[in-house]
């Protein structure tokens, strides 16, 4: 064999760029499409502290507000007082005919997300910011989650001796609905609804939301 022939080889298909590199990431995208709010999970999956940790950690890198970086976190696992919250919470608002989540699907991990300094709108766009990435990195490891906003705010600081009030609860585990996004025109109804157990949930095409 000639010298230097795999090496040449490799050069021609590099240059006719035949060469794949593999992704091993998945796309934002990808991310986004699967980053549904599940309200029903697999309970035999369960969320360690430290996988909650690991979903926490994307905030140092996140923009903020000022910089002021006021957000703060509680953990709640199955072991640390997860129903605590699930007595505090609602889920499914739009749907309470079906009083969700079903027995045996409840979510058992959450993350209180708290503020230093009085909520305003630079919180609240942190706030938006910070859950939307920690959902999106619950789904890259391999899990769900979903934002609530509907509970007892008083309750829940006072079940966990939180110095701040939580503005918001995200819950995390491995979710076990069938969701689908459905493109709607501007003007129809936008309420989530379900057919045989399947999740539908209305979104405005891109072209409706361009001015």
């Amino acid at each position: 064999m000639a010298d230097n022939y795999l090496e040449n080889k490799f050069d021609q298909l590099q240059k006719a760029r035949k060469v794949v590199v593999k992704r091993n990431n998945p796309s934002l995208d990808t991310l986004l499409h699967k980053n549904r709010s599940h309200r029903g999970y697999d309970k035999s999956r369960v969320v360690t502290e430290d996988e909650l940790r690991k979903i926490v950690a994307v905030n140092p890198l996140l923009p903020s507000g000022m910089n002021r970086q006021a957000l703060r976190f509680k953990l709640v696992t199955r072991d640390t007082g997860a129903e605590k919250v699930l007595r505090r919470i609602r889920l499914g608002v739009a749907l309470p005919e079906l009083h969700l989540p079903l027995p045996g699907t409840e979510p058992e991990a959450f993350i209180l997300v708290c503020a230093t300094v009085p909520e305003d709108r630079i919180v609240d766009i942190d706030l938006g910011i910070s859950l939307q990435s920690m959902g999106l990195k619950a789904v890259e490891m391999g899990l769900n989650a979903l934002i609530i906003c509907a509970y007892d705010k008083q309750a829940v600081q006072e079940d966990f001796g939180l110095v701040y009030p939580p503005l918001a609860i995200l819950a995390v585990g491995k979710g076990s609905e069938s969701i689908f996004l459905k493109p709607v025109a501007e003007g129809e109804t936008l309420k989530y609804y379900r057919v045989d157990g399947v999740h539908f949930v209305p979104k405005i095409r891109v072209e409706d939301l361009l001015l």
